[in-house]
């Protein structure tokens, strides 16, 4: 891959993610849905544990989502990553914050570091799989 690819793909990317957290935070949960490849392809692990092992397993869980968050508030650090590996794949890393509101309007506030492959099929970049690692407090 030429430095002007590896450029444009880097440059794509991060617009992705930045669309991410903006949808996210203006649609709330089930914009996930729209983010993950939906086909078998796709996993995603959270704090060692296999949560999605397809992209209908996610889309699933992320319907039920909606029964008990309200809101989600994401941002990503300003150390976001990407590592272009072709035209169409690149993995990405960063910090992240995620407030999540539920129904009843409780927050509880998550930090911690994200990564993931992203893949463009059909002109669109979209997560193939993803892992979320929460910070935990000293001591714990």
């Amino acid at each position: 891959m030429s430095a002007a690819e590896r450029t444009a793909v880097d440059e794509s990317v991060r617009g992705f993610m930045a669309q991410v957290a903006q949808e996210v935070t203006q649609g709330g949960p089930t914009t996930w849905s729209k983010e993950f490849e939906d086909g078998p392809n796709f996993f995603m692990a959270s704090e060692g544990v296999l949560v999605f092992p397809s992209g209908a397993a996610a889309a699933q869980g992320i319907a039920a989502l909606t029964q008990i968050i309200k809101k989600i508030e994401l941002q990503w650090g300003q150390e976001l990553r990407v590592d272009p590996l072709s035209p169409e794949l690149a993995a990405v890393g960063s910090t992240y914050q995620e407030i999540r509101t539920d129904l009843q309007g409780h927050e509880l506030t998550e930090k911690g570091y994200f990564t993931g492959v992203v893949e463009q099929r059909n002109g669109k970049w979209q997560f193939r799989n993803a892992h979320w690692s929460v910070e935990t407090p000293p001591g714990k």
